[in-house]
């Protein structure tokens, strides 16, 4: 108690250079731990938005992920209905879903024909009310302002198709799609159909009446697909919305249907198969027990079908990519403040030996010993830490809390919609944790040189220094 009372003594009797070196190390851990809350918010930002699209999990055919995309004669599921209802009453599965889902995703040739112009797509047939309960999940709070699900109470015939693809087939005005320039060449518009008579044919079958359909003809196009059995399959679709999918790749060619159109443009009256089949889970945190039961059901009755697990960060690389992006940033941004407080504190402490130069001499003639010197200069550092530690985690939570009530947002990339703009920096105890124990070793391991070079000098030389 006296090392520390006699530290903290010192501090105080230069006032200004023990202000500066707080200053510097409160702006330094401030800074780092709002970049953390920033960092943390966005990474949950981006979990949720990839958990509302992907779900947590999805069974798919293995290899589907690296070689079968687009390609639902190869790699679709069979038995799917049978399958999605065994998860849903699994005693174990069952507490942890809040959705089990089929997709099926297929390529092909979306046409306005009438205007003579085709486009290729690659699209995705779901059941629009249970992905809209997918785009429910916010298990952080992130408050994400997804737009609602396009296809949801729309006829079976309706389409979502990307902006991009709305441009190449000169749809804009019909869906008020906006920018949309006039392309520099445009070819002439057809007389009549431009679809060959017996996909025509086909494509007639499958339309349902004008008057029963009610709706506009400017927006409605044809999507063309190869079958199981390879051969030609089209059917009519009505445009209800052209959004835009934030990746100008996906504007130019995604496309979302109803699933049982999609299987019926790939299957035809054969058996309706998916690609894949979306788990939603209420906590991320539970993904290795619903994996593991999930494989145990795979590895059971369903043992041949040739059926894998695959988890949403492996469906969309570039959450960990963005990961490893945040965790080098804030790795450097720590490096950084470490190396200022390390200089700053130990030239802090420099100075002080040199001021008391005279003082250590006193104190070493009366007795105290050199570990005792060492001490004290070390707990003057520690002290400096544990203020700036305080101080500075004090001051990030006040400036998260304007920032979070500030009303600012921000589109995370590969996104159109907004996110609130948020740094996490309460609740992060971890983080928390380790910048506050890492700032004070820092404190004091710059303060042990300068400690120990006050310990080593000679009481004659002390004493009679100027």
């Amino acid at each position: 108690m006296n090392t520390i009372d006699l530290a903290l003594r010192n501090l105080l009797r230069n006032r200004r250079r023990s202000l500066a070196t707080l200053l510097a190390m409160v702006i330094g851990l401030c800074a780092t731990l709002l970049f953390g809350g920033y960092a943390g918010n966005t990474m949950y930002a981006m979990e949720t938005g990839y958990v509302q699209l992907h779900g947590h999990l999805q069974l798919q055919r293995r290899d589907y992920f690296l070689y079968g995309s687009g390609n639902p004669a190869a790699y679709g599921i069979a038995d799917y209905p049978r399958l999605i209802e065994q998860i849903r009453r699994d005693p174990v599965l069952a507490p942890l879903l809040t959705m089990v889902t089929p997709k099926l995703q297929l390529g092909g040739i979306a046409g306005h024909f009438s205007a003579a112009l085709s486009t290729n797509v690659a699209s995705v047939g779901v059941i629009a009310p249970e992905q809209a309960v997918l785009r429910q999940w916010d298990d952080y709070g992130a408050a994400s302002y997804t737009p609602p699900m396009s296809l949801l109470g729309t006829p079976a015939d309706s389409v979502v198709i990307g902006t991009g693809v709305a441009r190449k087939l000169q749809l804009c005005q019909a869906l008020g799609v906006q920018p949309c320039p006039a392309p520099a060449r445009v070819a002439p518009a057809a007389s009549g159909p431009a679809l060959p008579e017996d996909l025509a044919a086909l494509s007639a079958q499958e339309a349902r009446p004008a008057a029963a359909s009610d709706v506009n003809h400017a927006t409605r196009i044809e999507m063309l697909a190869a079958t199981v059995q390879g051969a030609p399959n089209v059917v009519d679709l009505n445009v209800v919305k052209a959004e835009n999918f934030g990746l100008k790749e996906f504007d130019d060619s995604f496309t979302i249907l109803h699933l049982a159109q999609a299987q019926r443009l790939v299957y035809g009256a054969a058996e309706a198969q998916v690609t894949a089949i979306q788990l939603q889970l209420h906590h991320t945190a539970q993904m290795p027990a619903a994996r593991a039961r999930l494989q145990q059901l795979l590895d059971g009755e369903w043992q041949g079908r040739d059926l894998a697990v695959v988890d949403f960060q492996t469906l969309a690389p570039v959450y960990g990519q963005t990961i490893e992006f945040f965790d080098s940033v804030f790795g450097f941004m720590a490096t950084l403040i470490g190396v200022i407080v390390l200089f700053t504190v130990g030239n802090t402490m420099s100075m002080a030996v040199l001021e008391r130069t005279t003082e250590i001499g006193t104190l070493r003639a009366i007795g105290q010993r050199q570990s005792g010197i060492r001490r004290l200069f070390v707990a003057e550092g520690l002290l400096l830490g544990l203020a700036g530690t305080v101080l500075g985690t004090l001051a990030a939570l006040g400036w998260g809390w304007l920032i979070n009530r500030s009303g600012l947002t921000w589109t995370p990339p590969g996104y159109v919609y907004a996110y609130p703009l948020q740094v996490r920096v309460w609740g992060a105890w971890s983080m928390l944790a380790g910048s506050a124990a890492g700032l004070v070793a820092v404190a004091g391991l710059s303060a042990w040189w300068p400690a120990r070079r006050a310990a080593r000098l000679q009481i004659v030389d002390a004493l009679r220094h100027a």
